[in-house]
């Protein structure tokens, strides 16, 4: 884990700076997330990065917990809660191993789940925090879809080479849909809503509820 929190530490503010590849795919994922959401509930995002997610949905609930393994990408959202006058998001330094205990009404991870050693047990850290009936929503890029094709051969020579230069994360799995969903279920949950935002790569979307 360190490792990948000293990349994200050292790129946080150049990442601050990105755009959003897909700025459609990302609202469209965000008020599908945000026509669940109570005024009372309880959330905590799982990998909040530079906080944006959290900061935009945060006047839909009563409050969000938002860990990250970087202080860097931390730090920035902090300071983008303070200049958006957001009061009702926390920002913790924490590890996916390492969660605050909750129980929380509803889980968030987006663009977190294959980056992950071992998904399992972070999906089982997940479901312990998720209060039955509850859910636990996230968007994860399946590169596993793109098996057999020049993407996937693009992909697999690709990222290792980022990675030996310093340019890409030590953790990159390359999920399929299934392997995702199943993966999910075992932990506890049950699919109610699925989508692909985009629909290249694909960015699977997953609402689940916690049996």
């Amino acid at each position: 884990m360190t490792t990948d929190a000293g990349f994200w530490d050292k790129i946080a503010p150049k990442y601050a700076k990105s755009t959003i590849k897909d700025e459609a795919a990302y609202q469209y994922t965000l008020a599908r997330t945000r026509s669940y959401l109570k005024a009372d509930d309880s959330v905590l995002e799982v990998g909040c990065g530079t906080g944006s997610t959290a900061i935009t949905l945060s006047d839909a609930v009563s409050k969000i917990t938002a860990t990250d393994m970087s202080s860097g990408m931390l730090s920035i959202a902090g300071d983008r809660a303070a200049n958006a006058g957001v009061g009702n998001v926390t920002f913790q330094h924490c590890s996916d191993d390492a969660l605050p205990d909750g129980p929380y009404d509803v889980v968030m991870a987006f663009n977190l789940l294959h980056l992950l050693p071992d998904l399992d047990a972070a999906l089982a850290a997940v479901a312990a925090r998720v209060r039955s009936g509850k859910l636990f929503v996230s968007k994860t890029p399946c590169l596993g879809e793109a098996r057999g094709s020049f993407t996937y051969w693009m992909y697999s020579v690709l990222i290792p080479v980022l990675r030996l230069v310093g340019k890409a994360p030590s953790n990159v799995y390359f999920l399929s849909i299934a392997e995702l969903e199943t993966s999910i279920e075992q932990a506890g949950f049950e699919i109610i809503e699925t989508g692909n935002y985009p629909v290249s790569t694909p960015g699977r979307y997953i609402v689940a509820r916690r049996r």
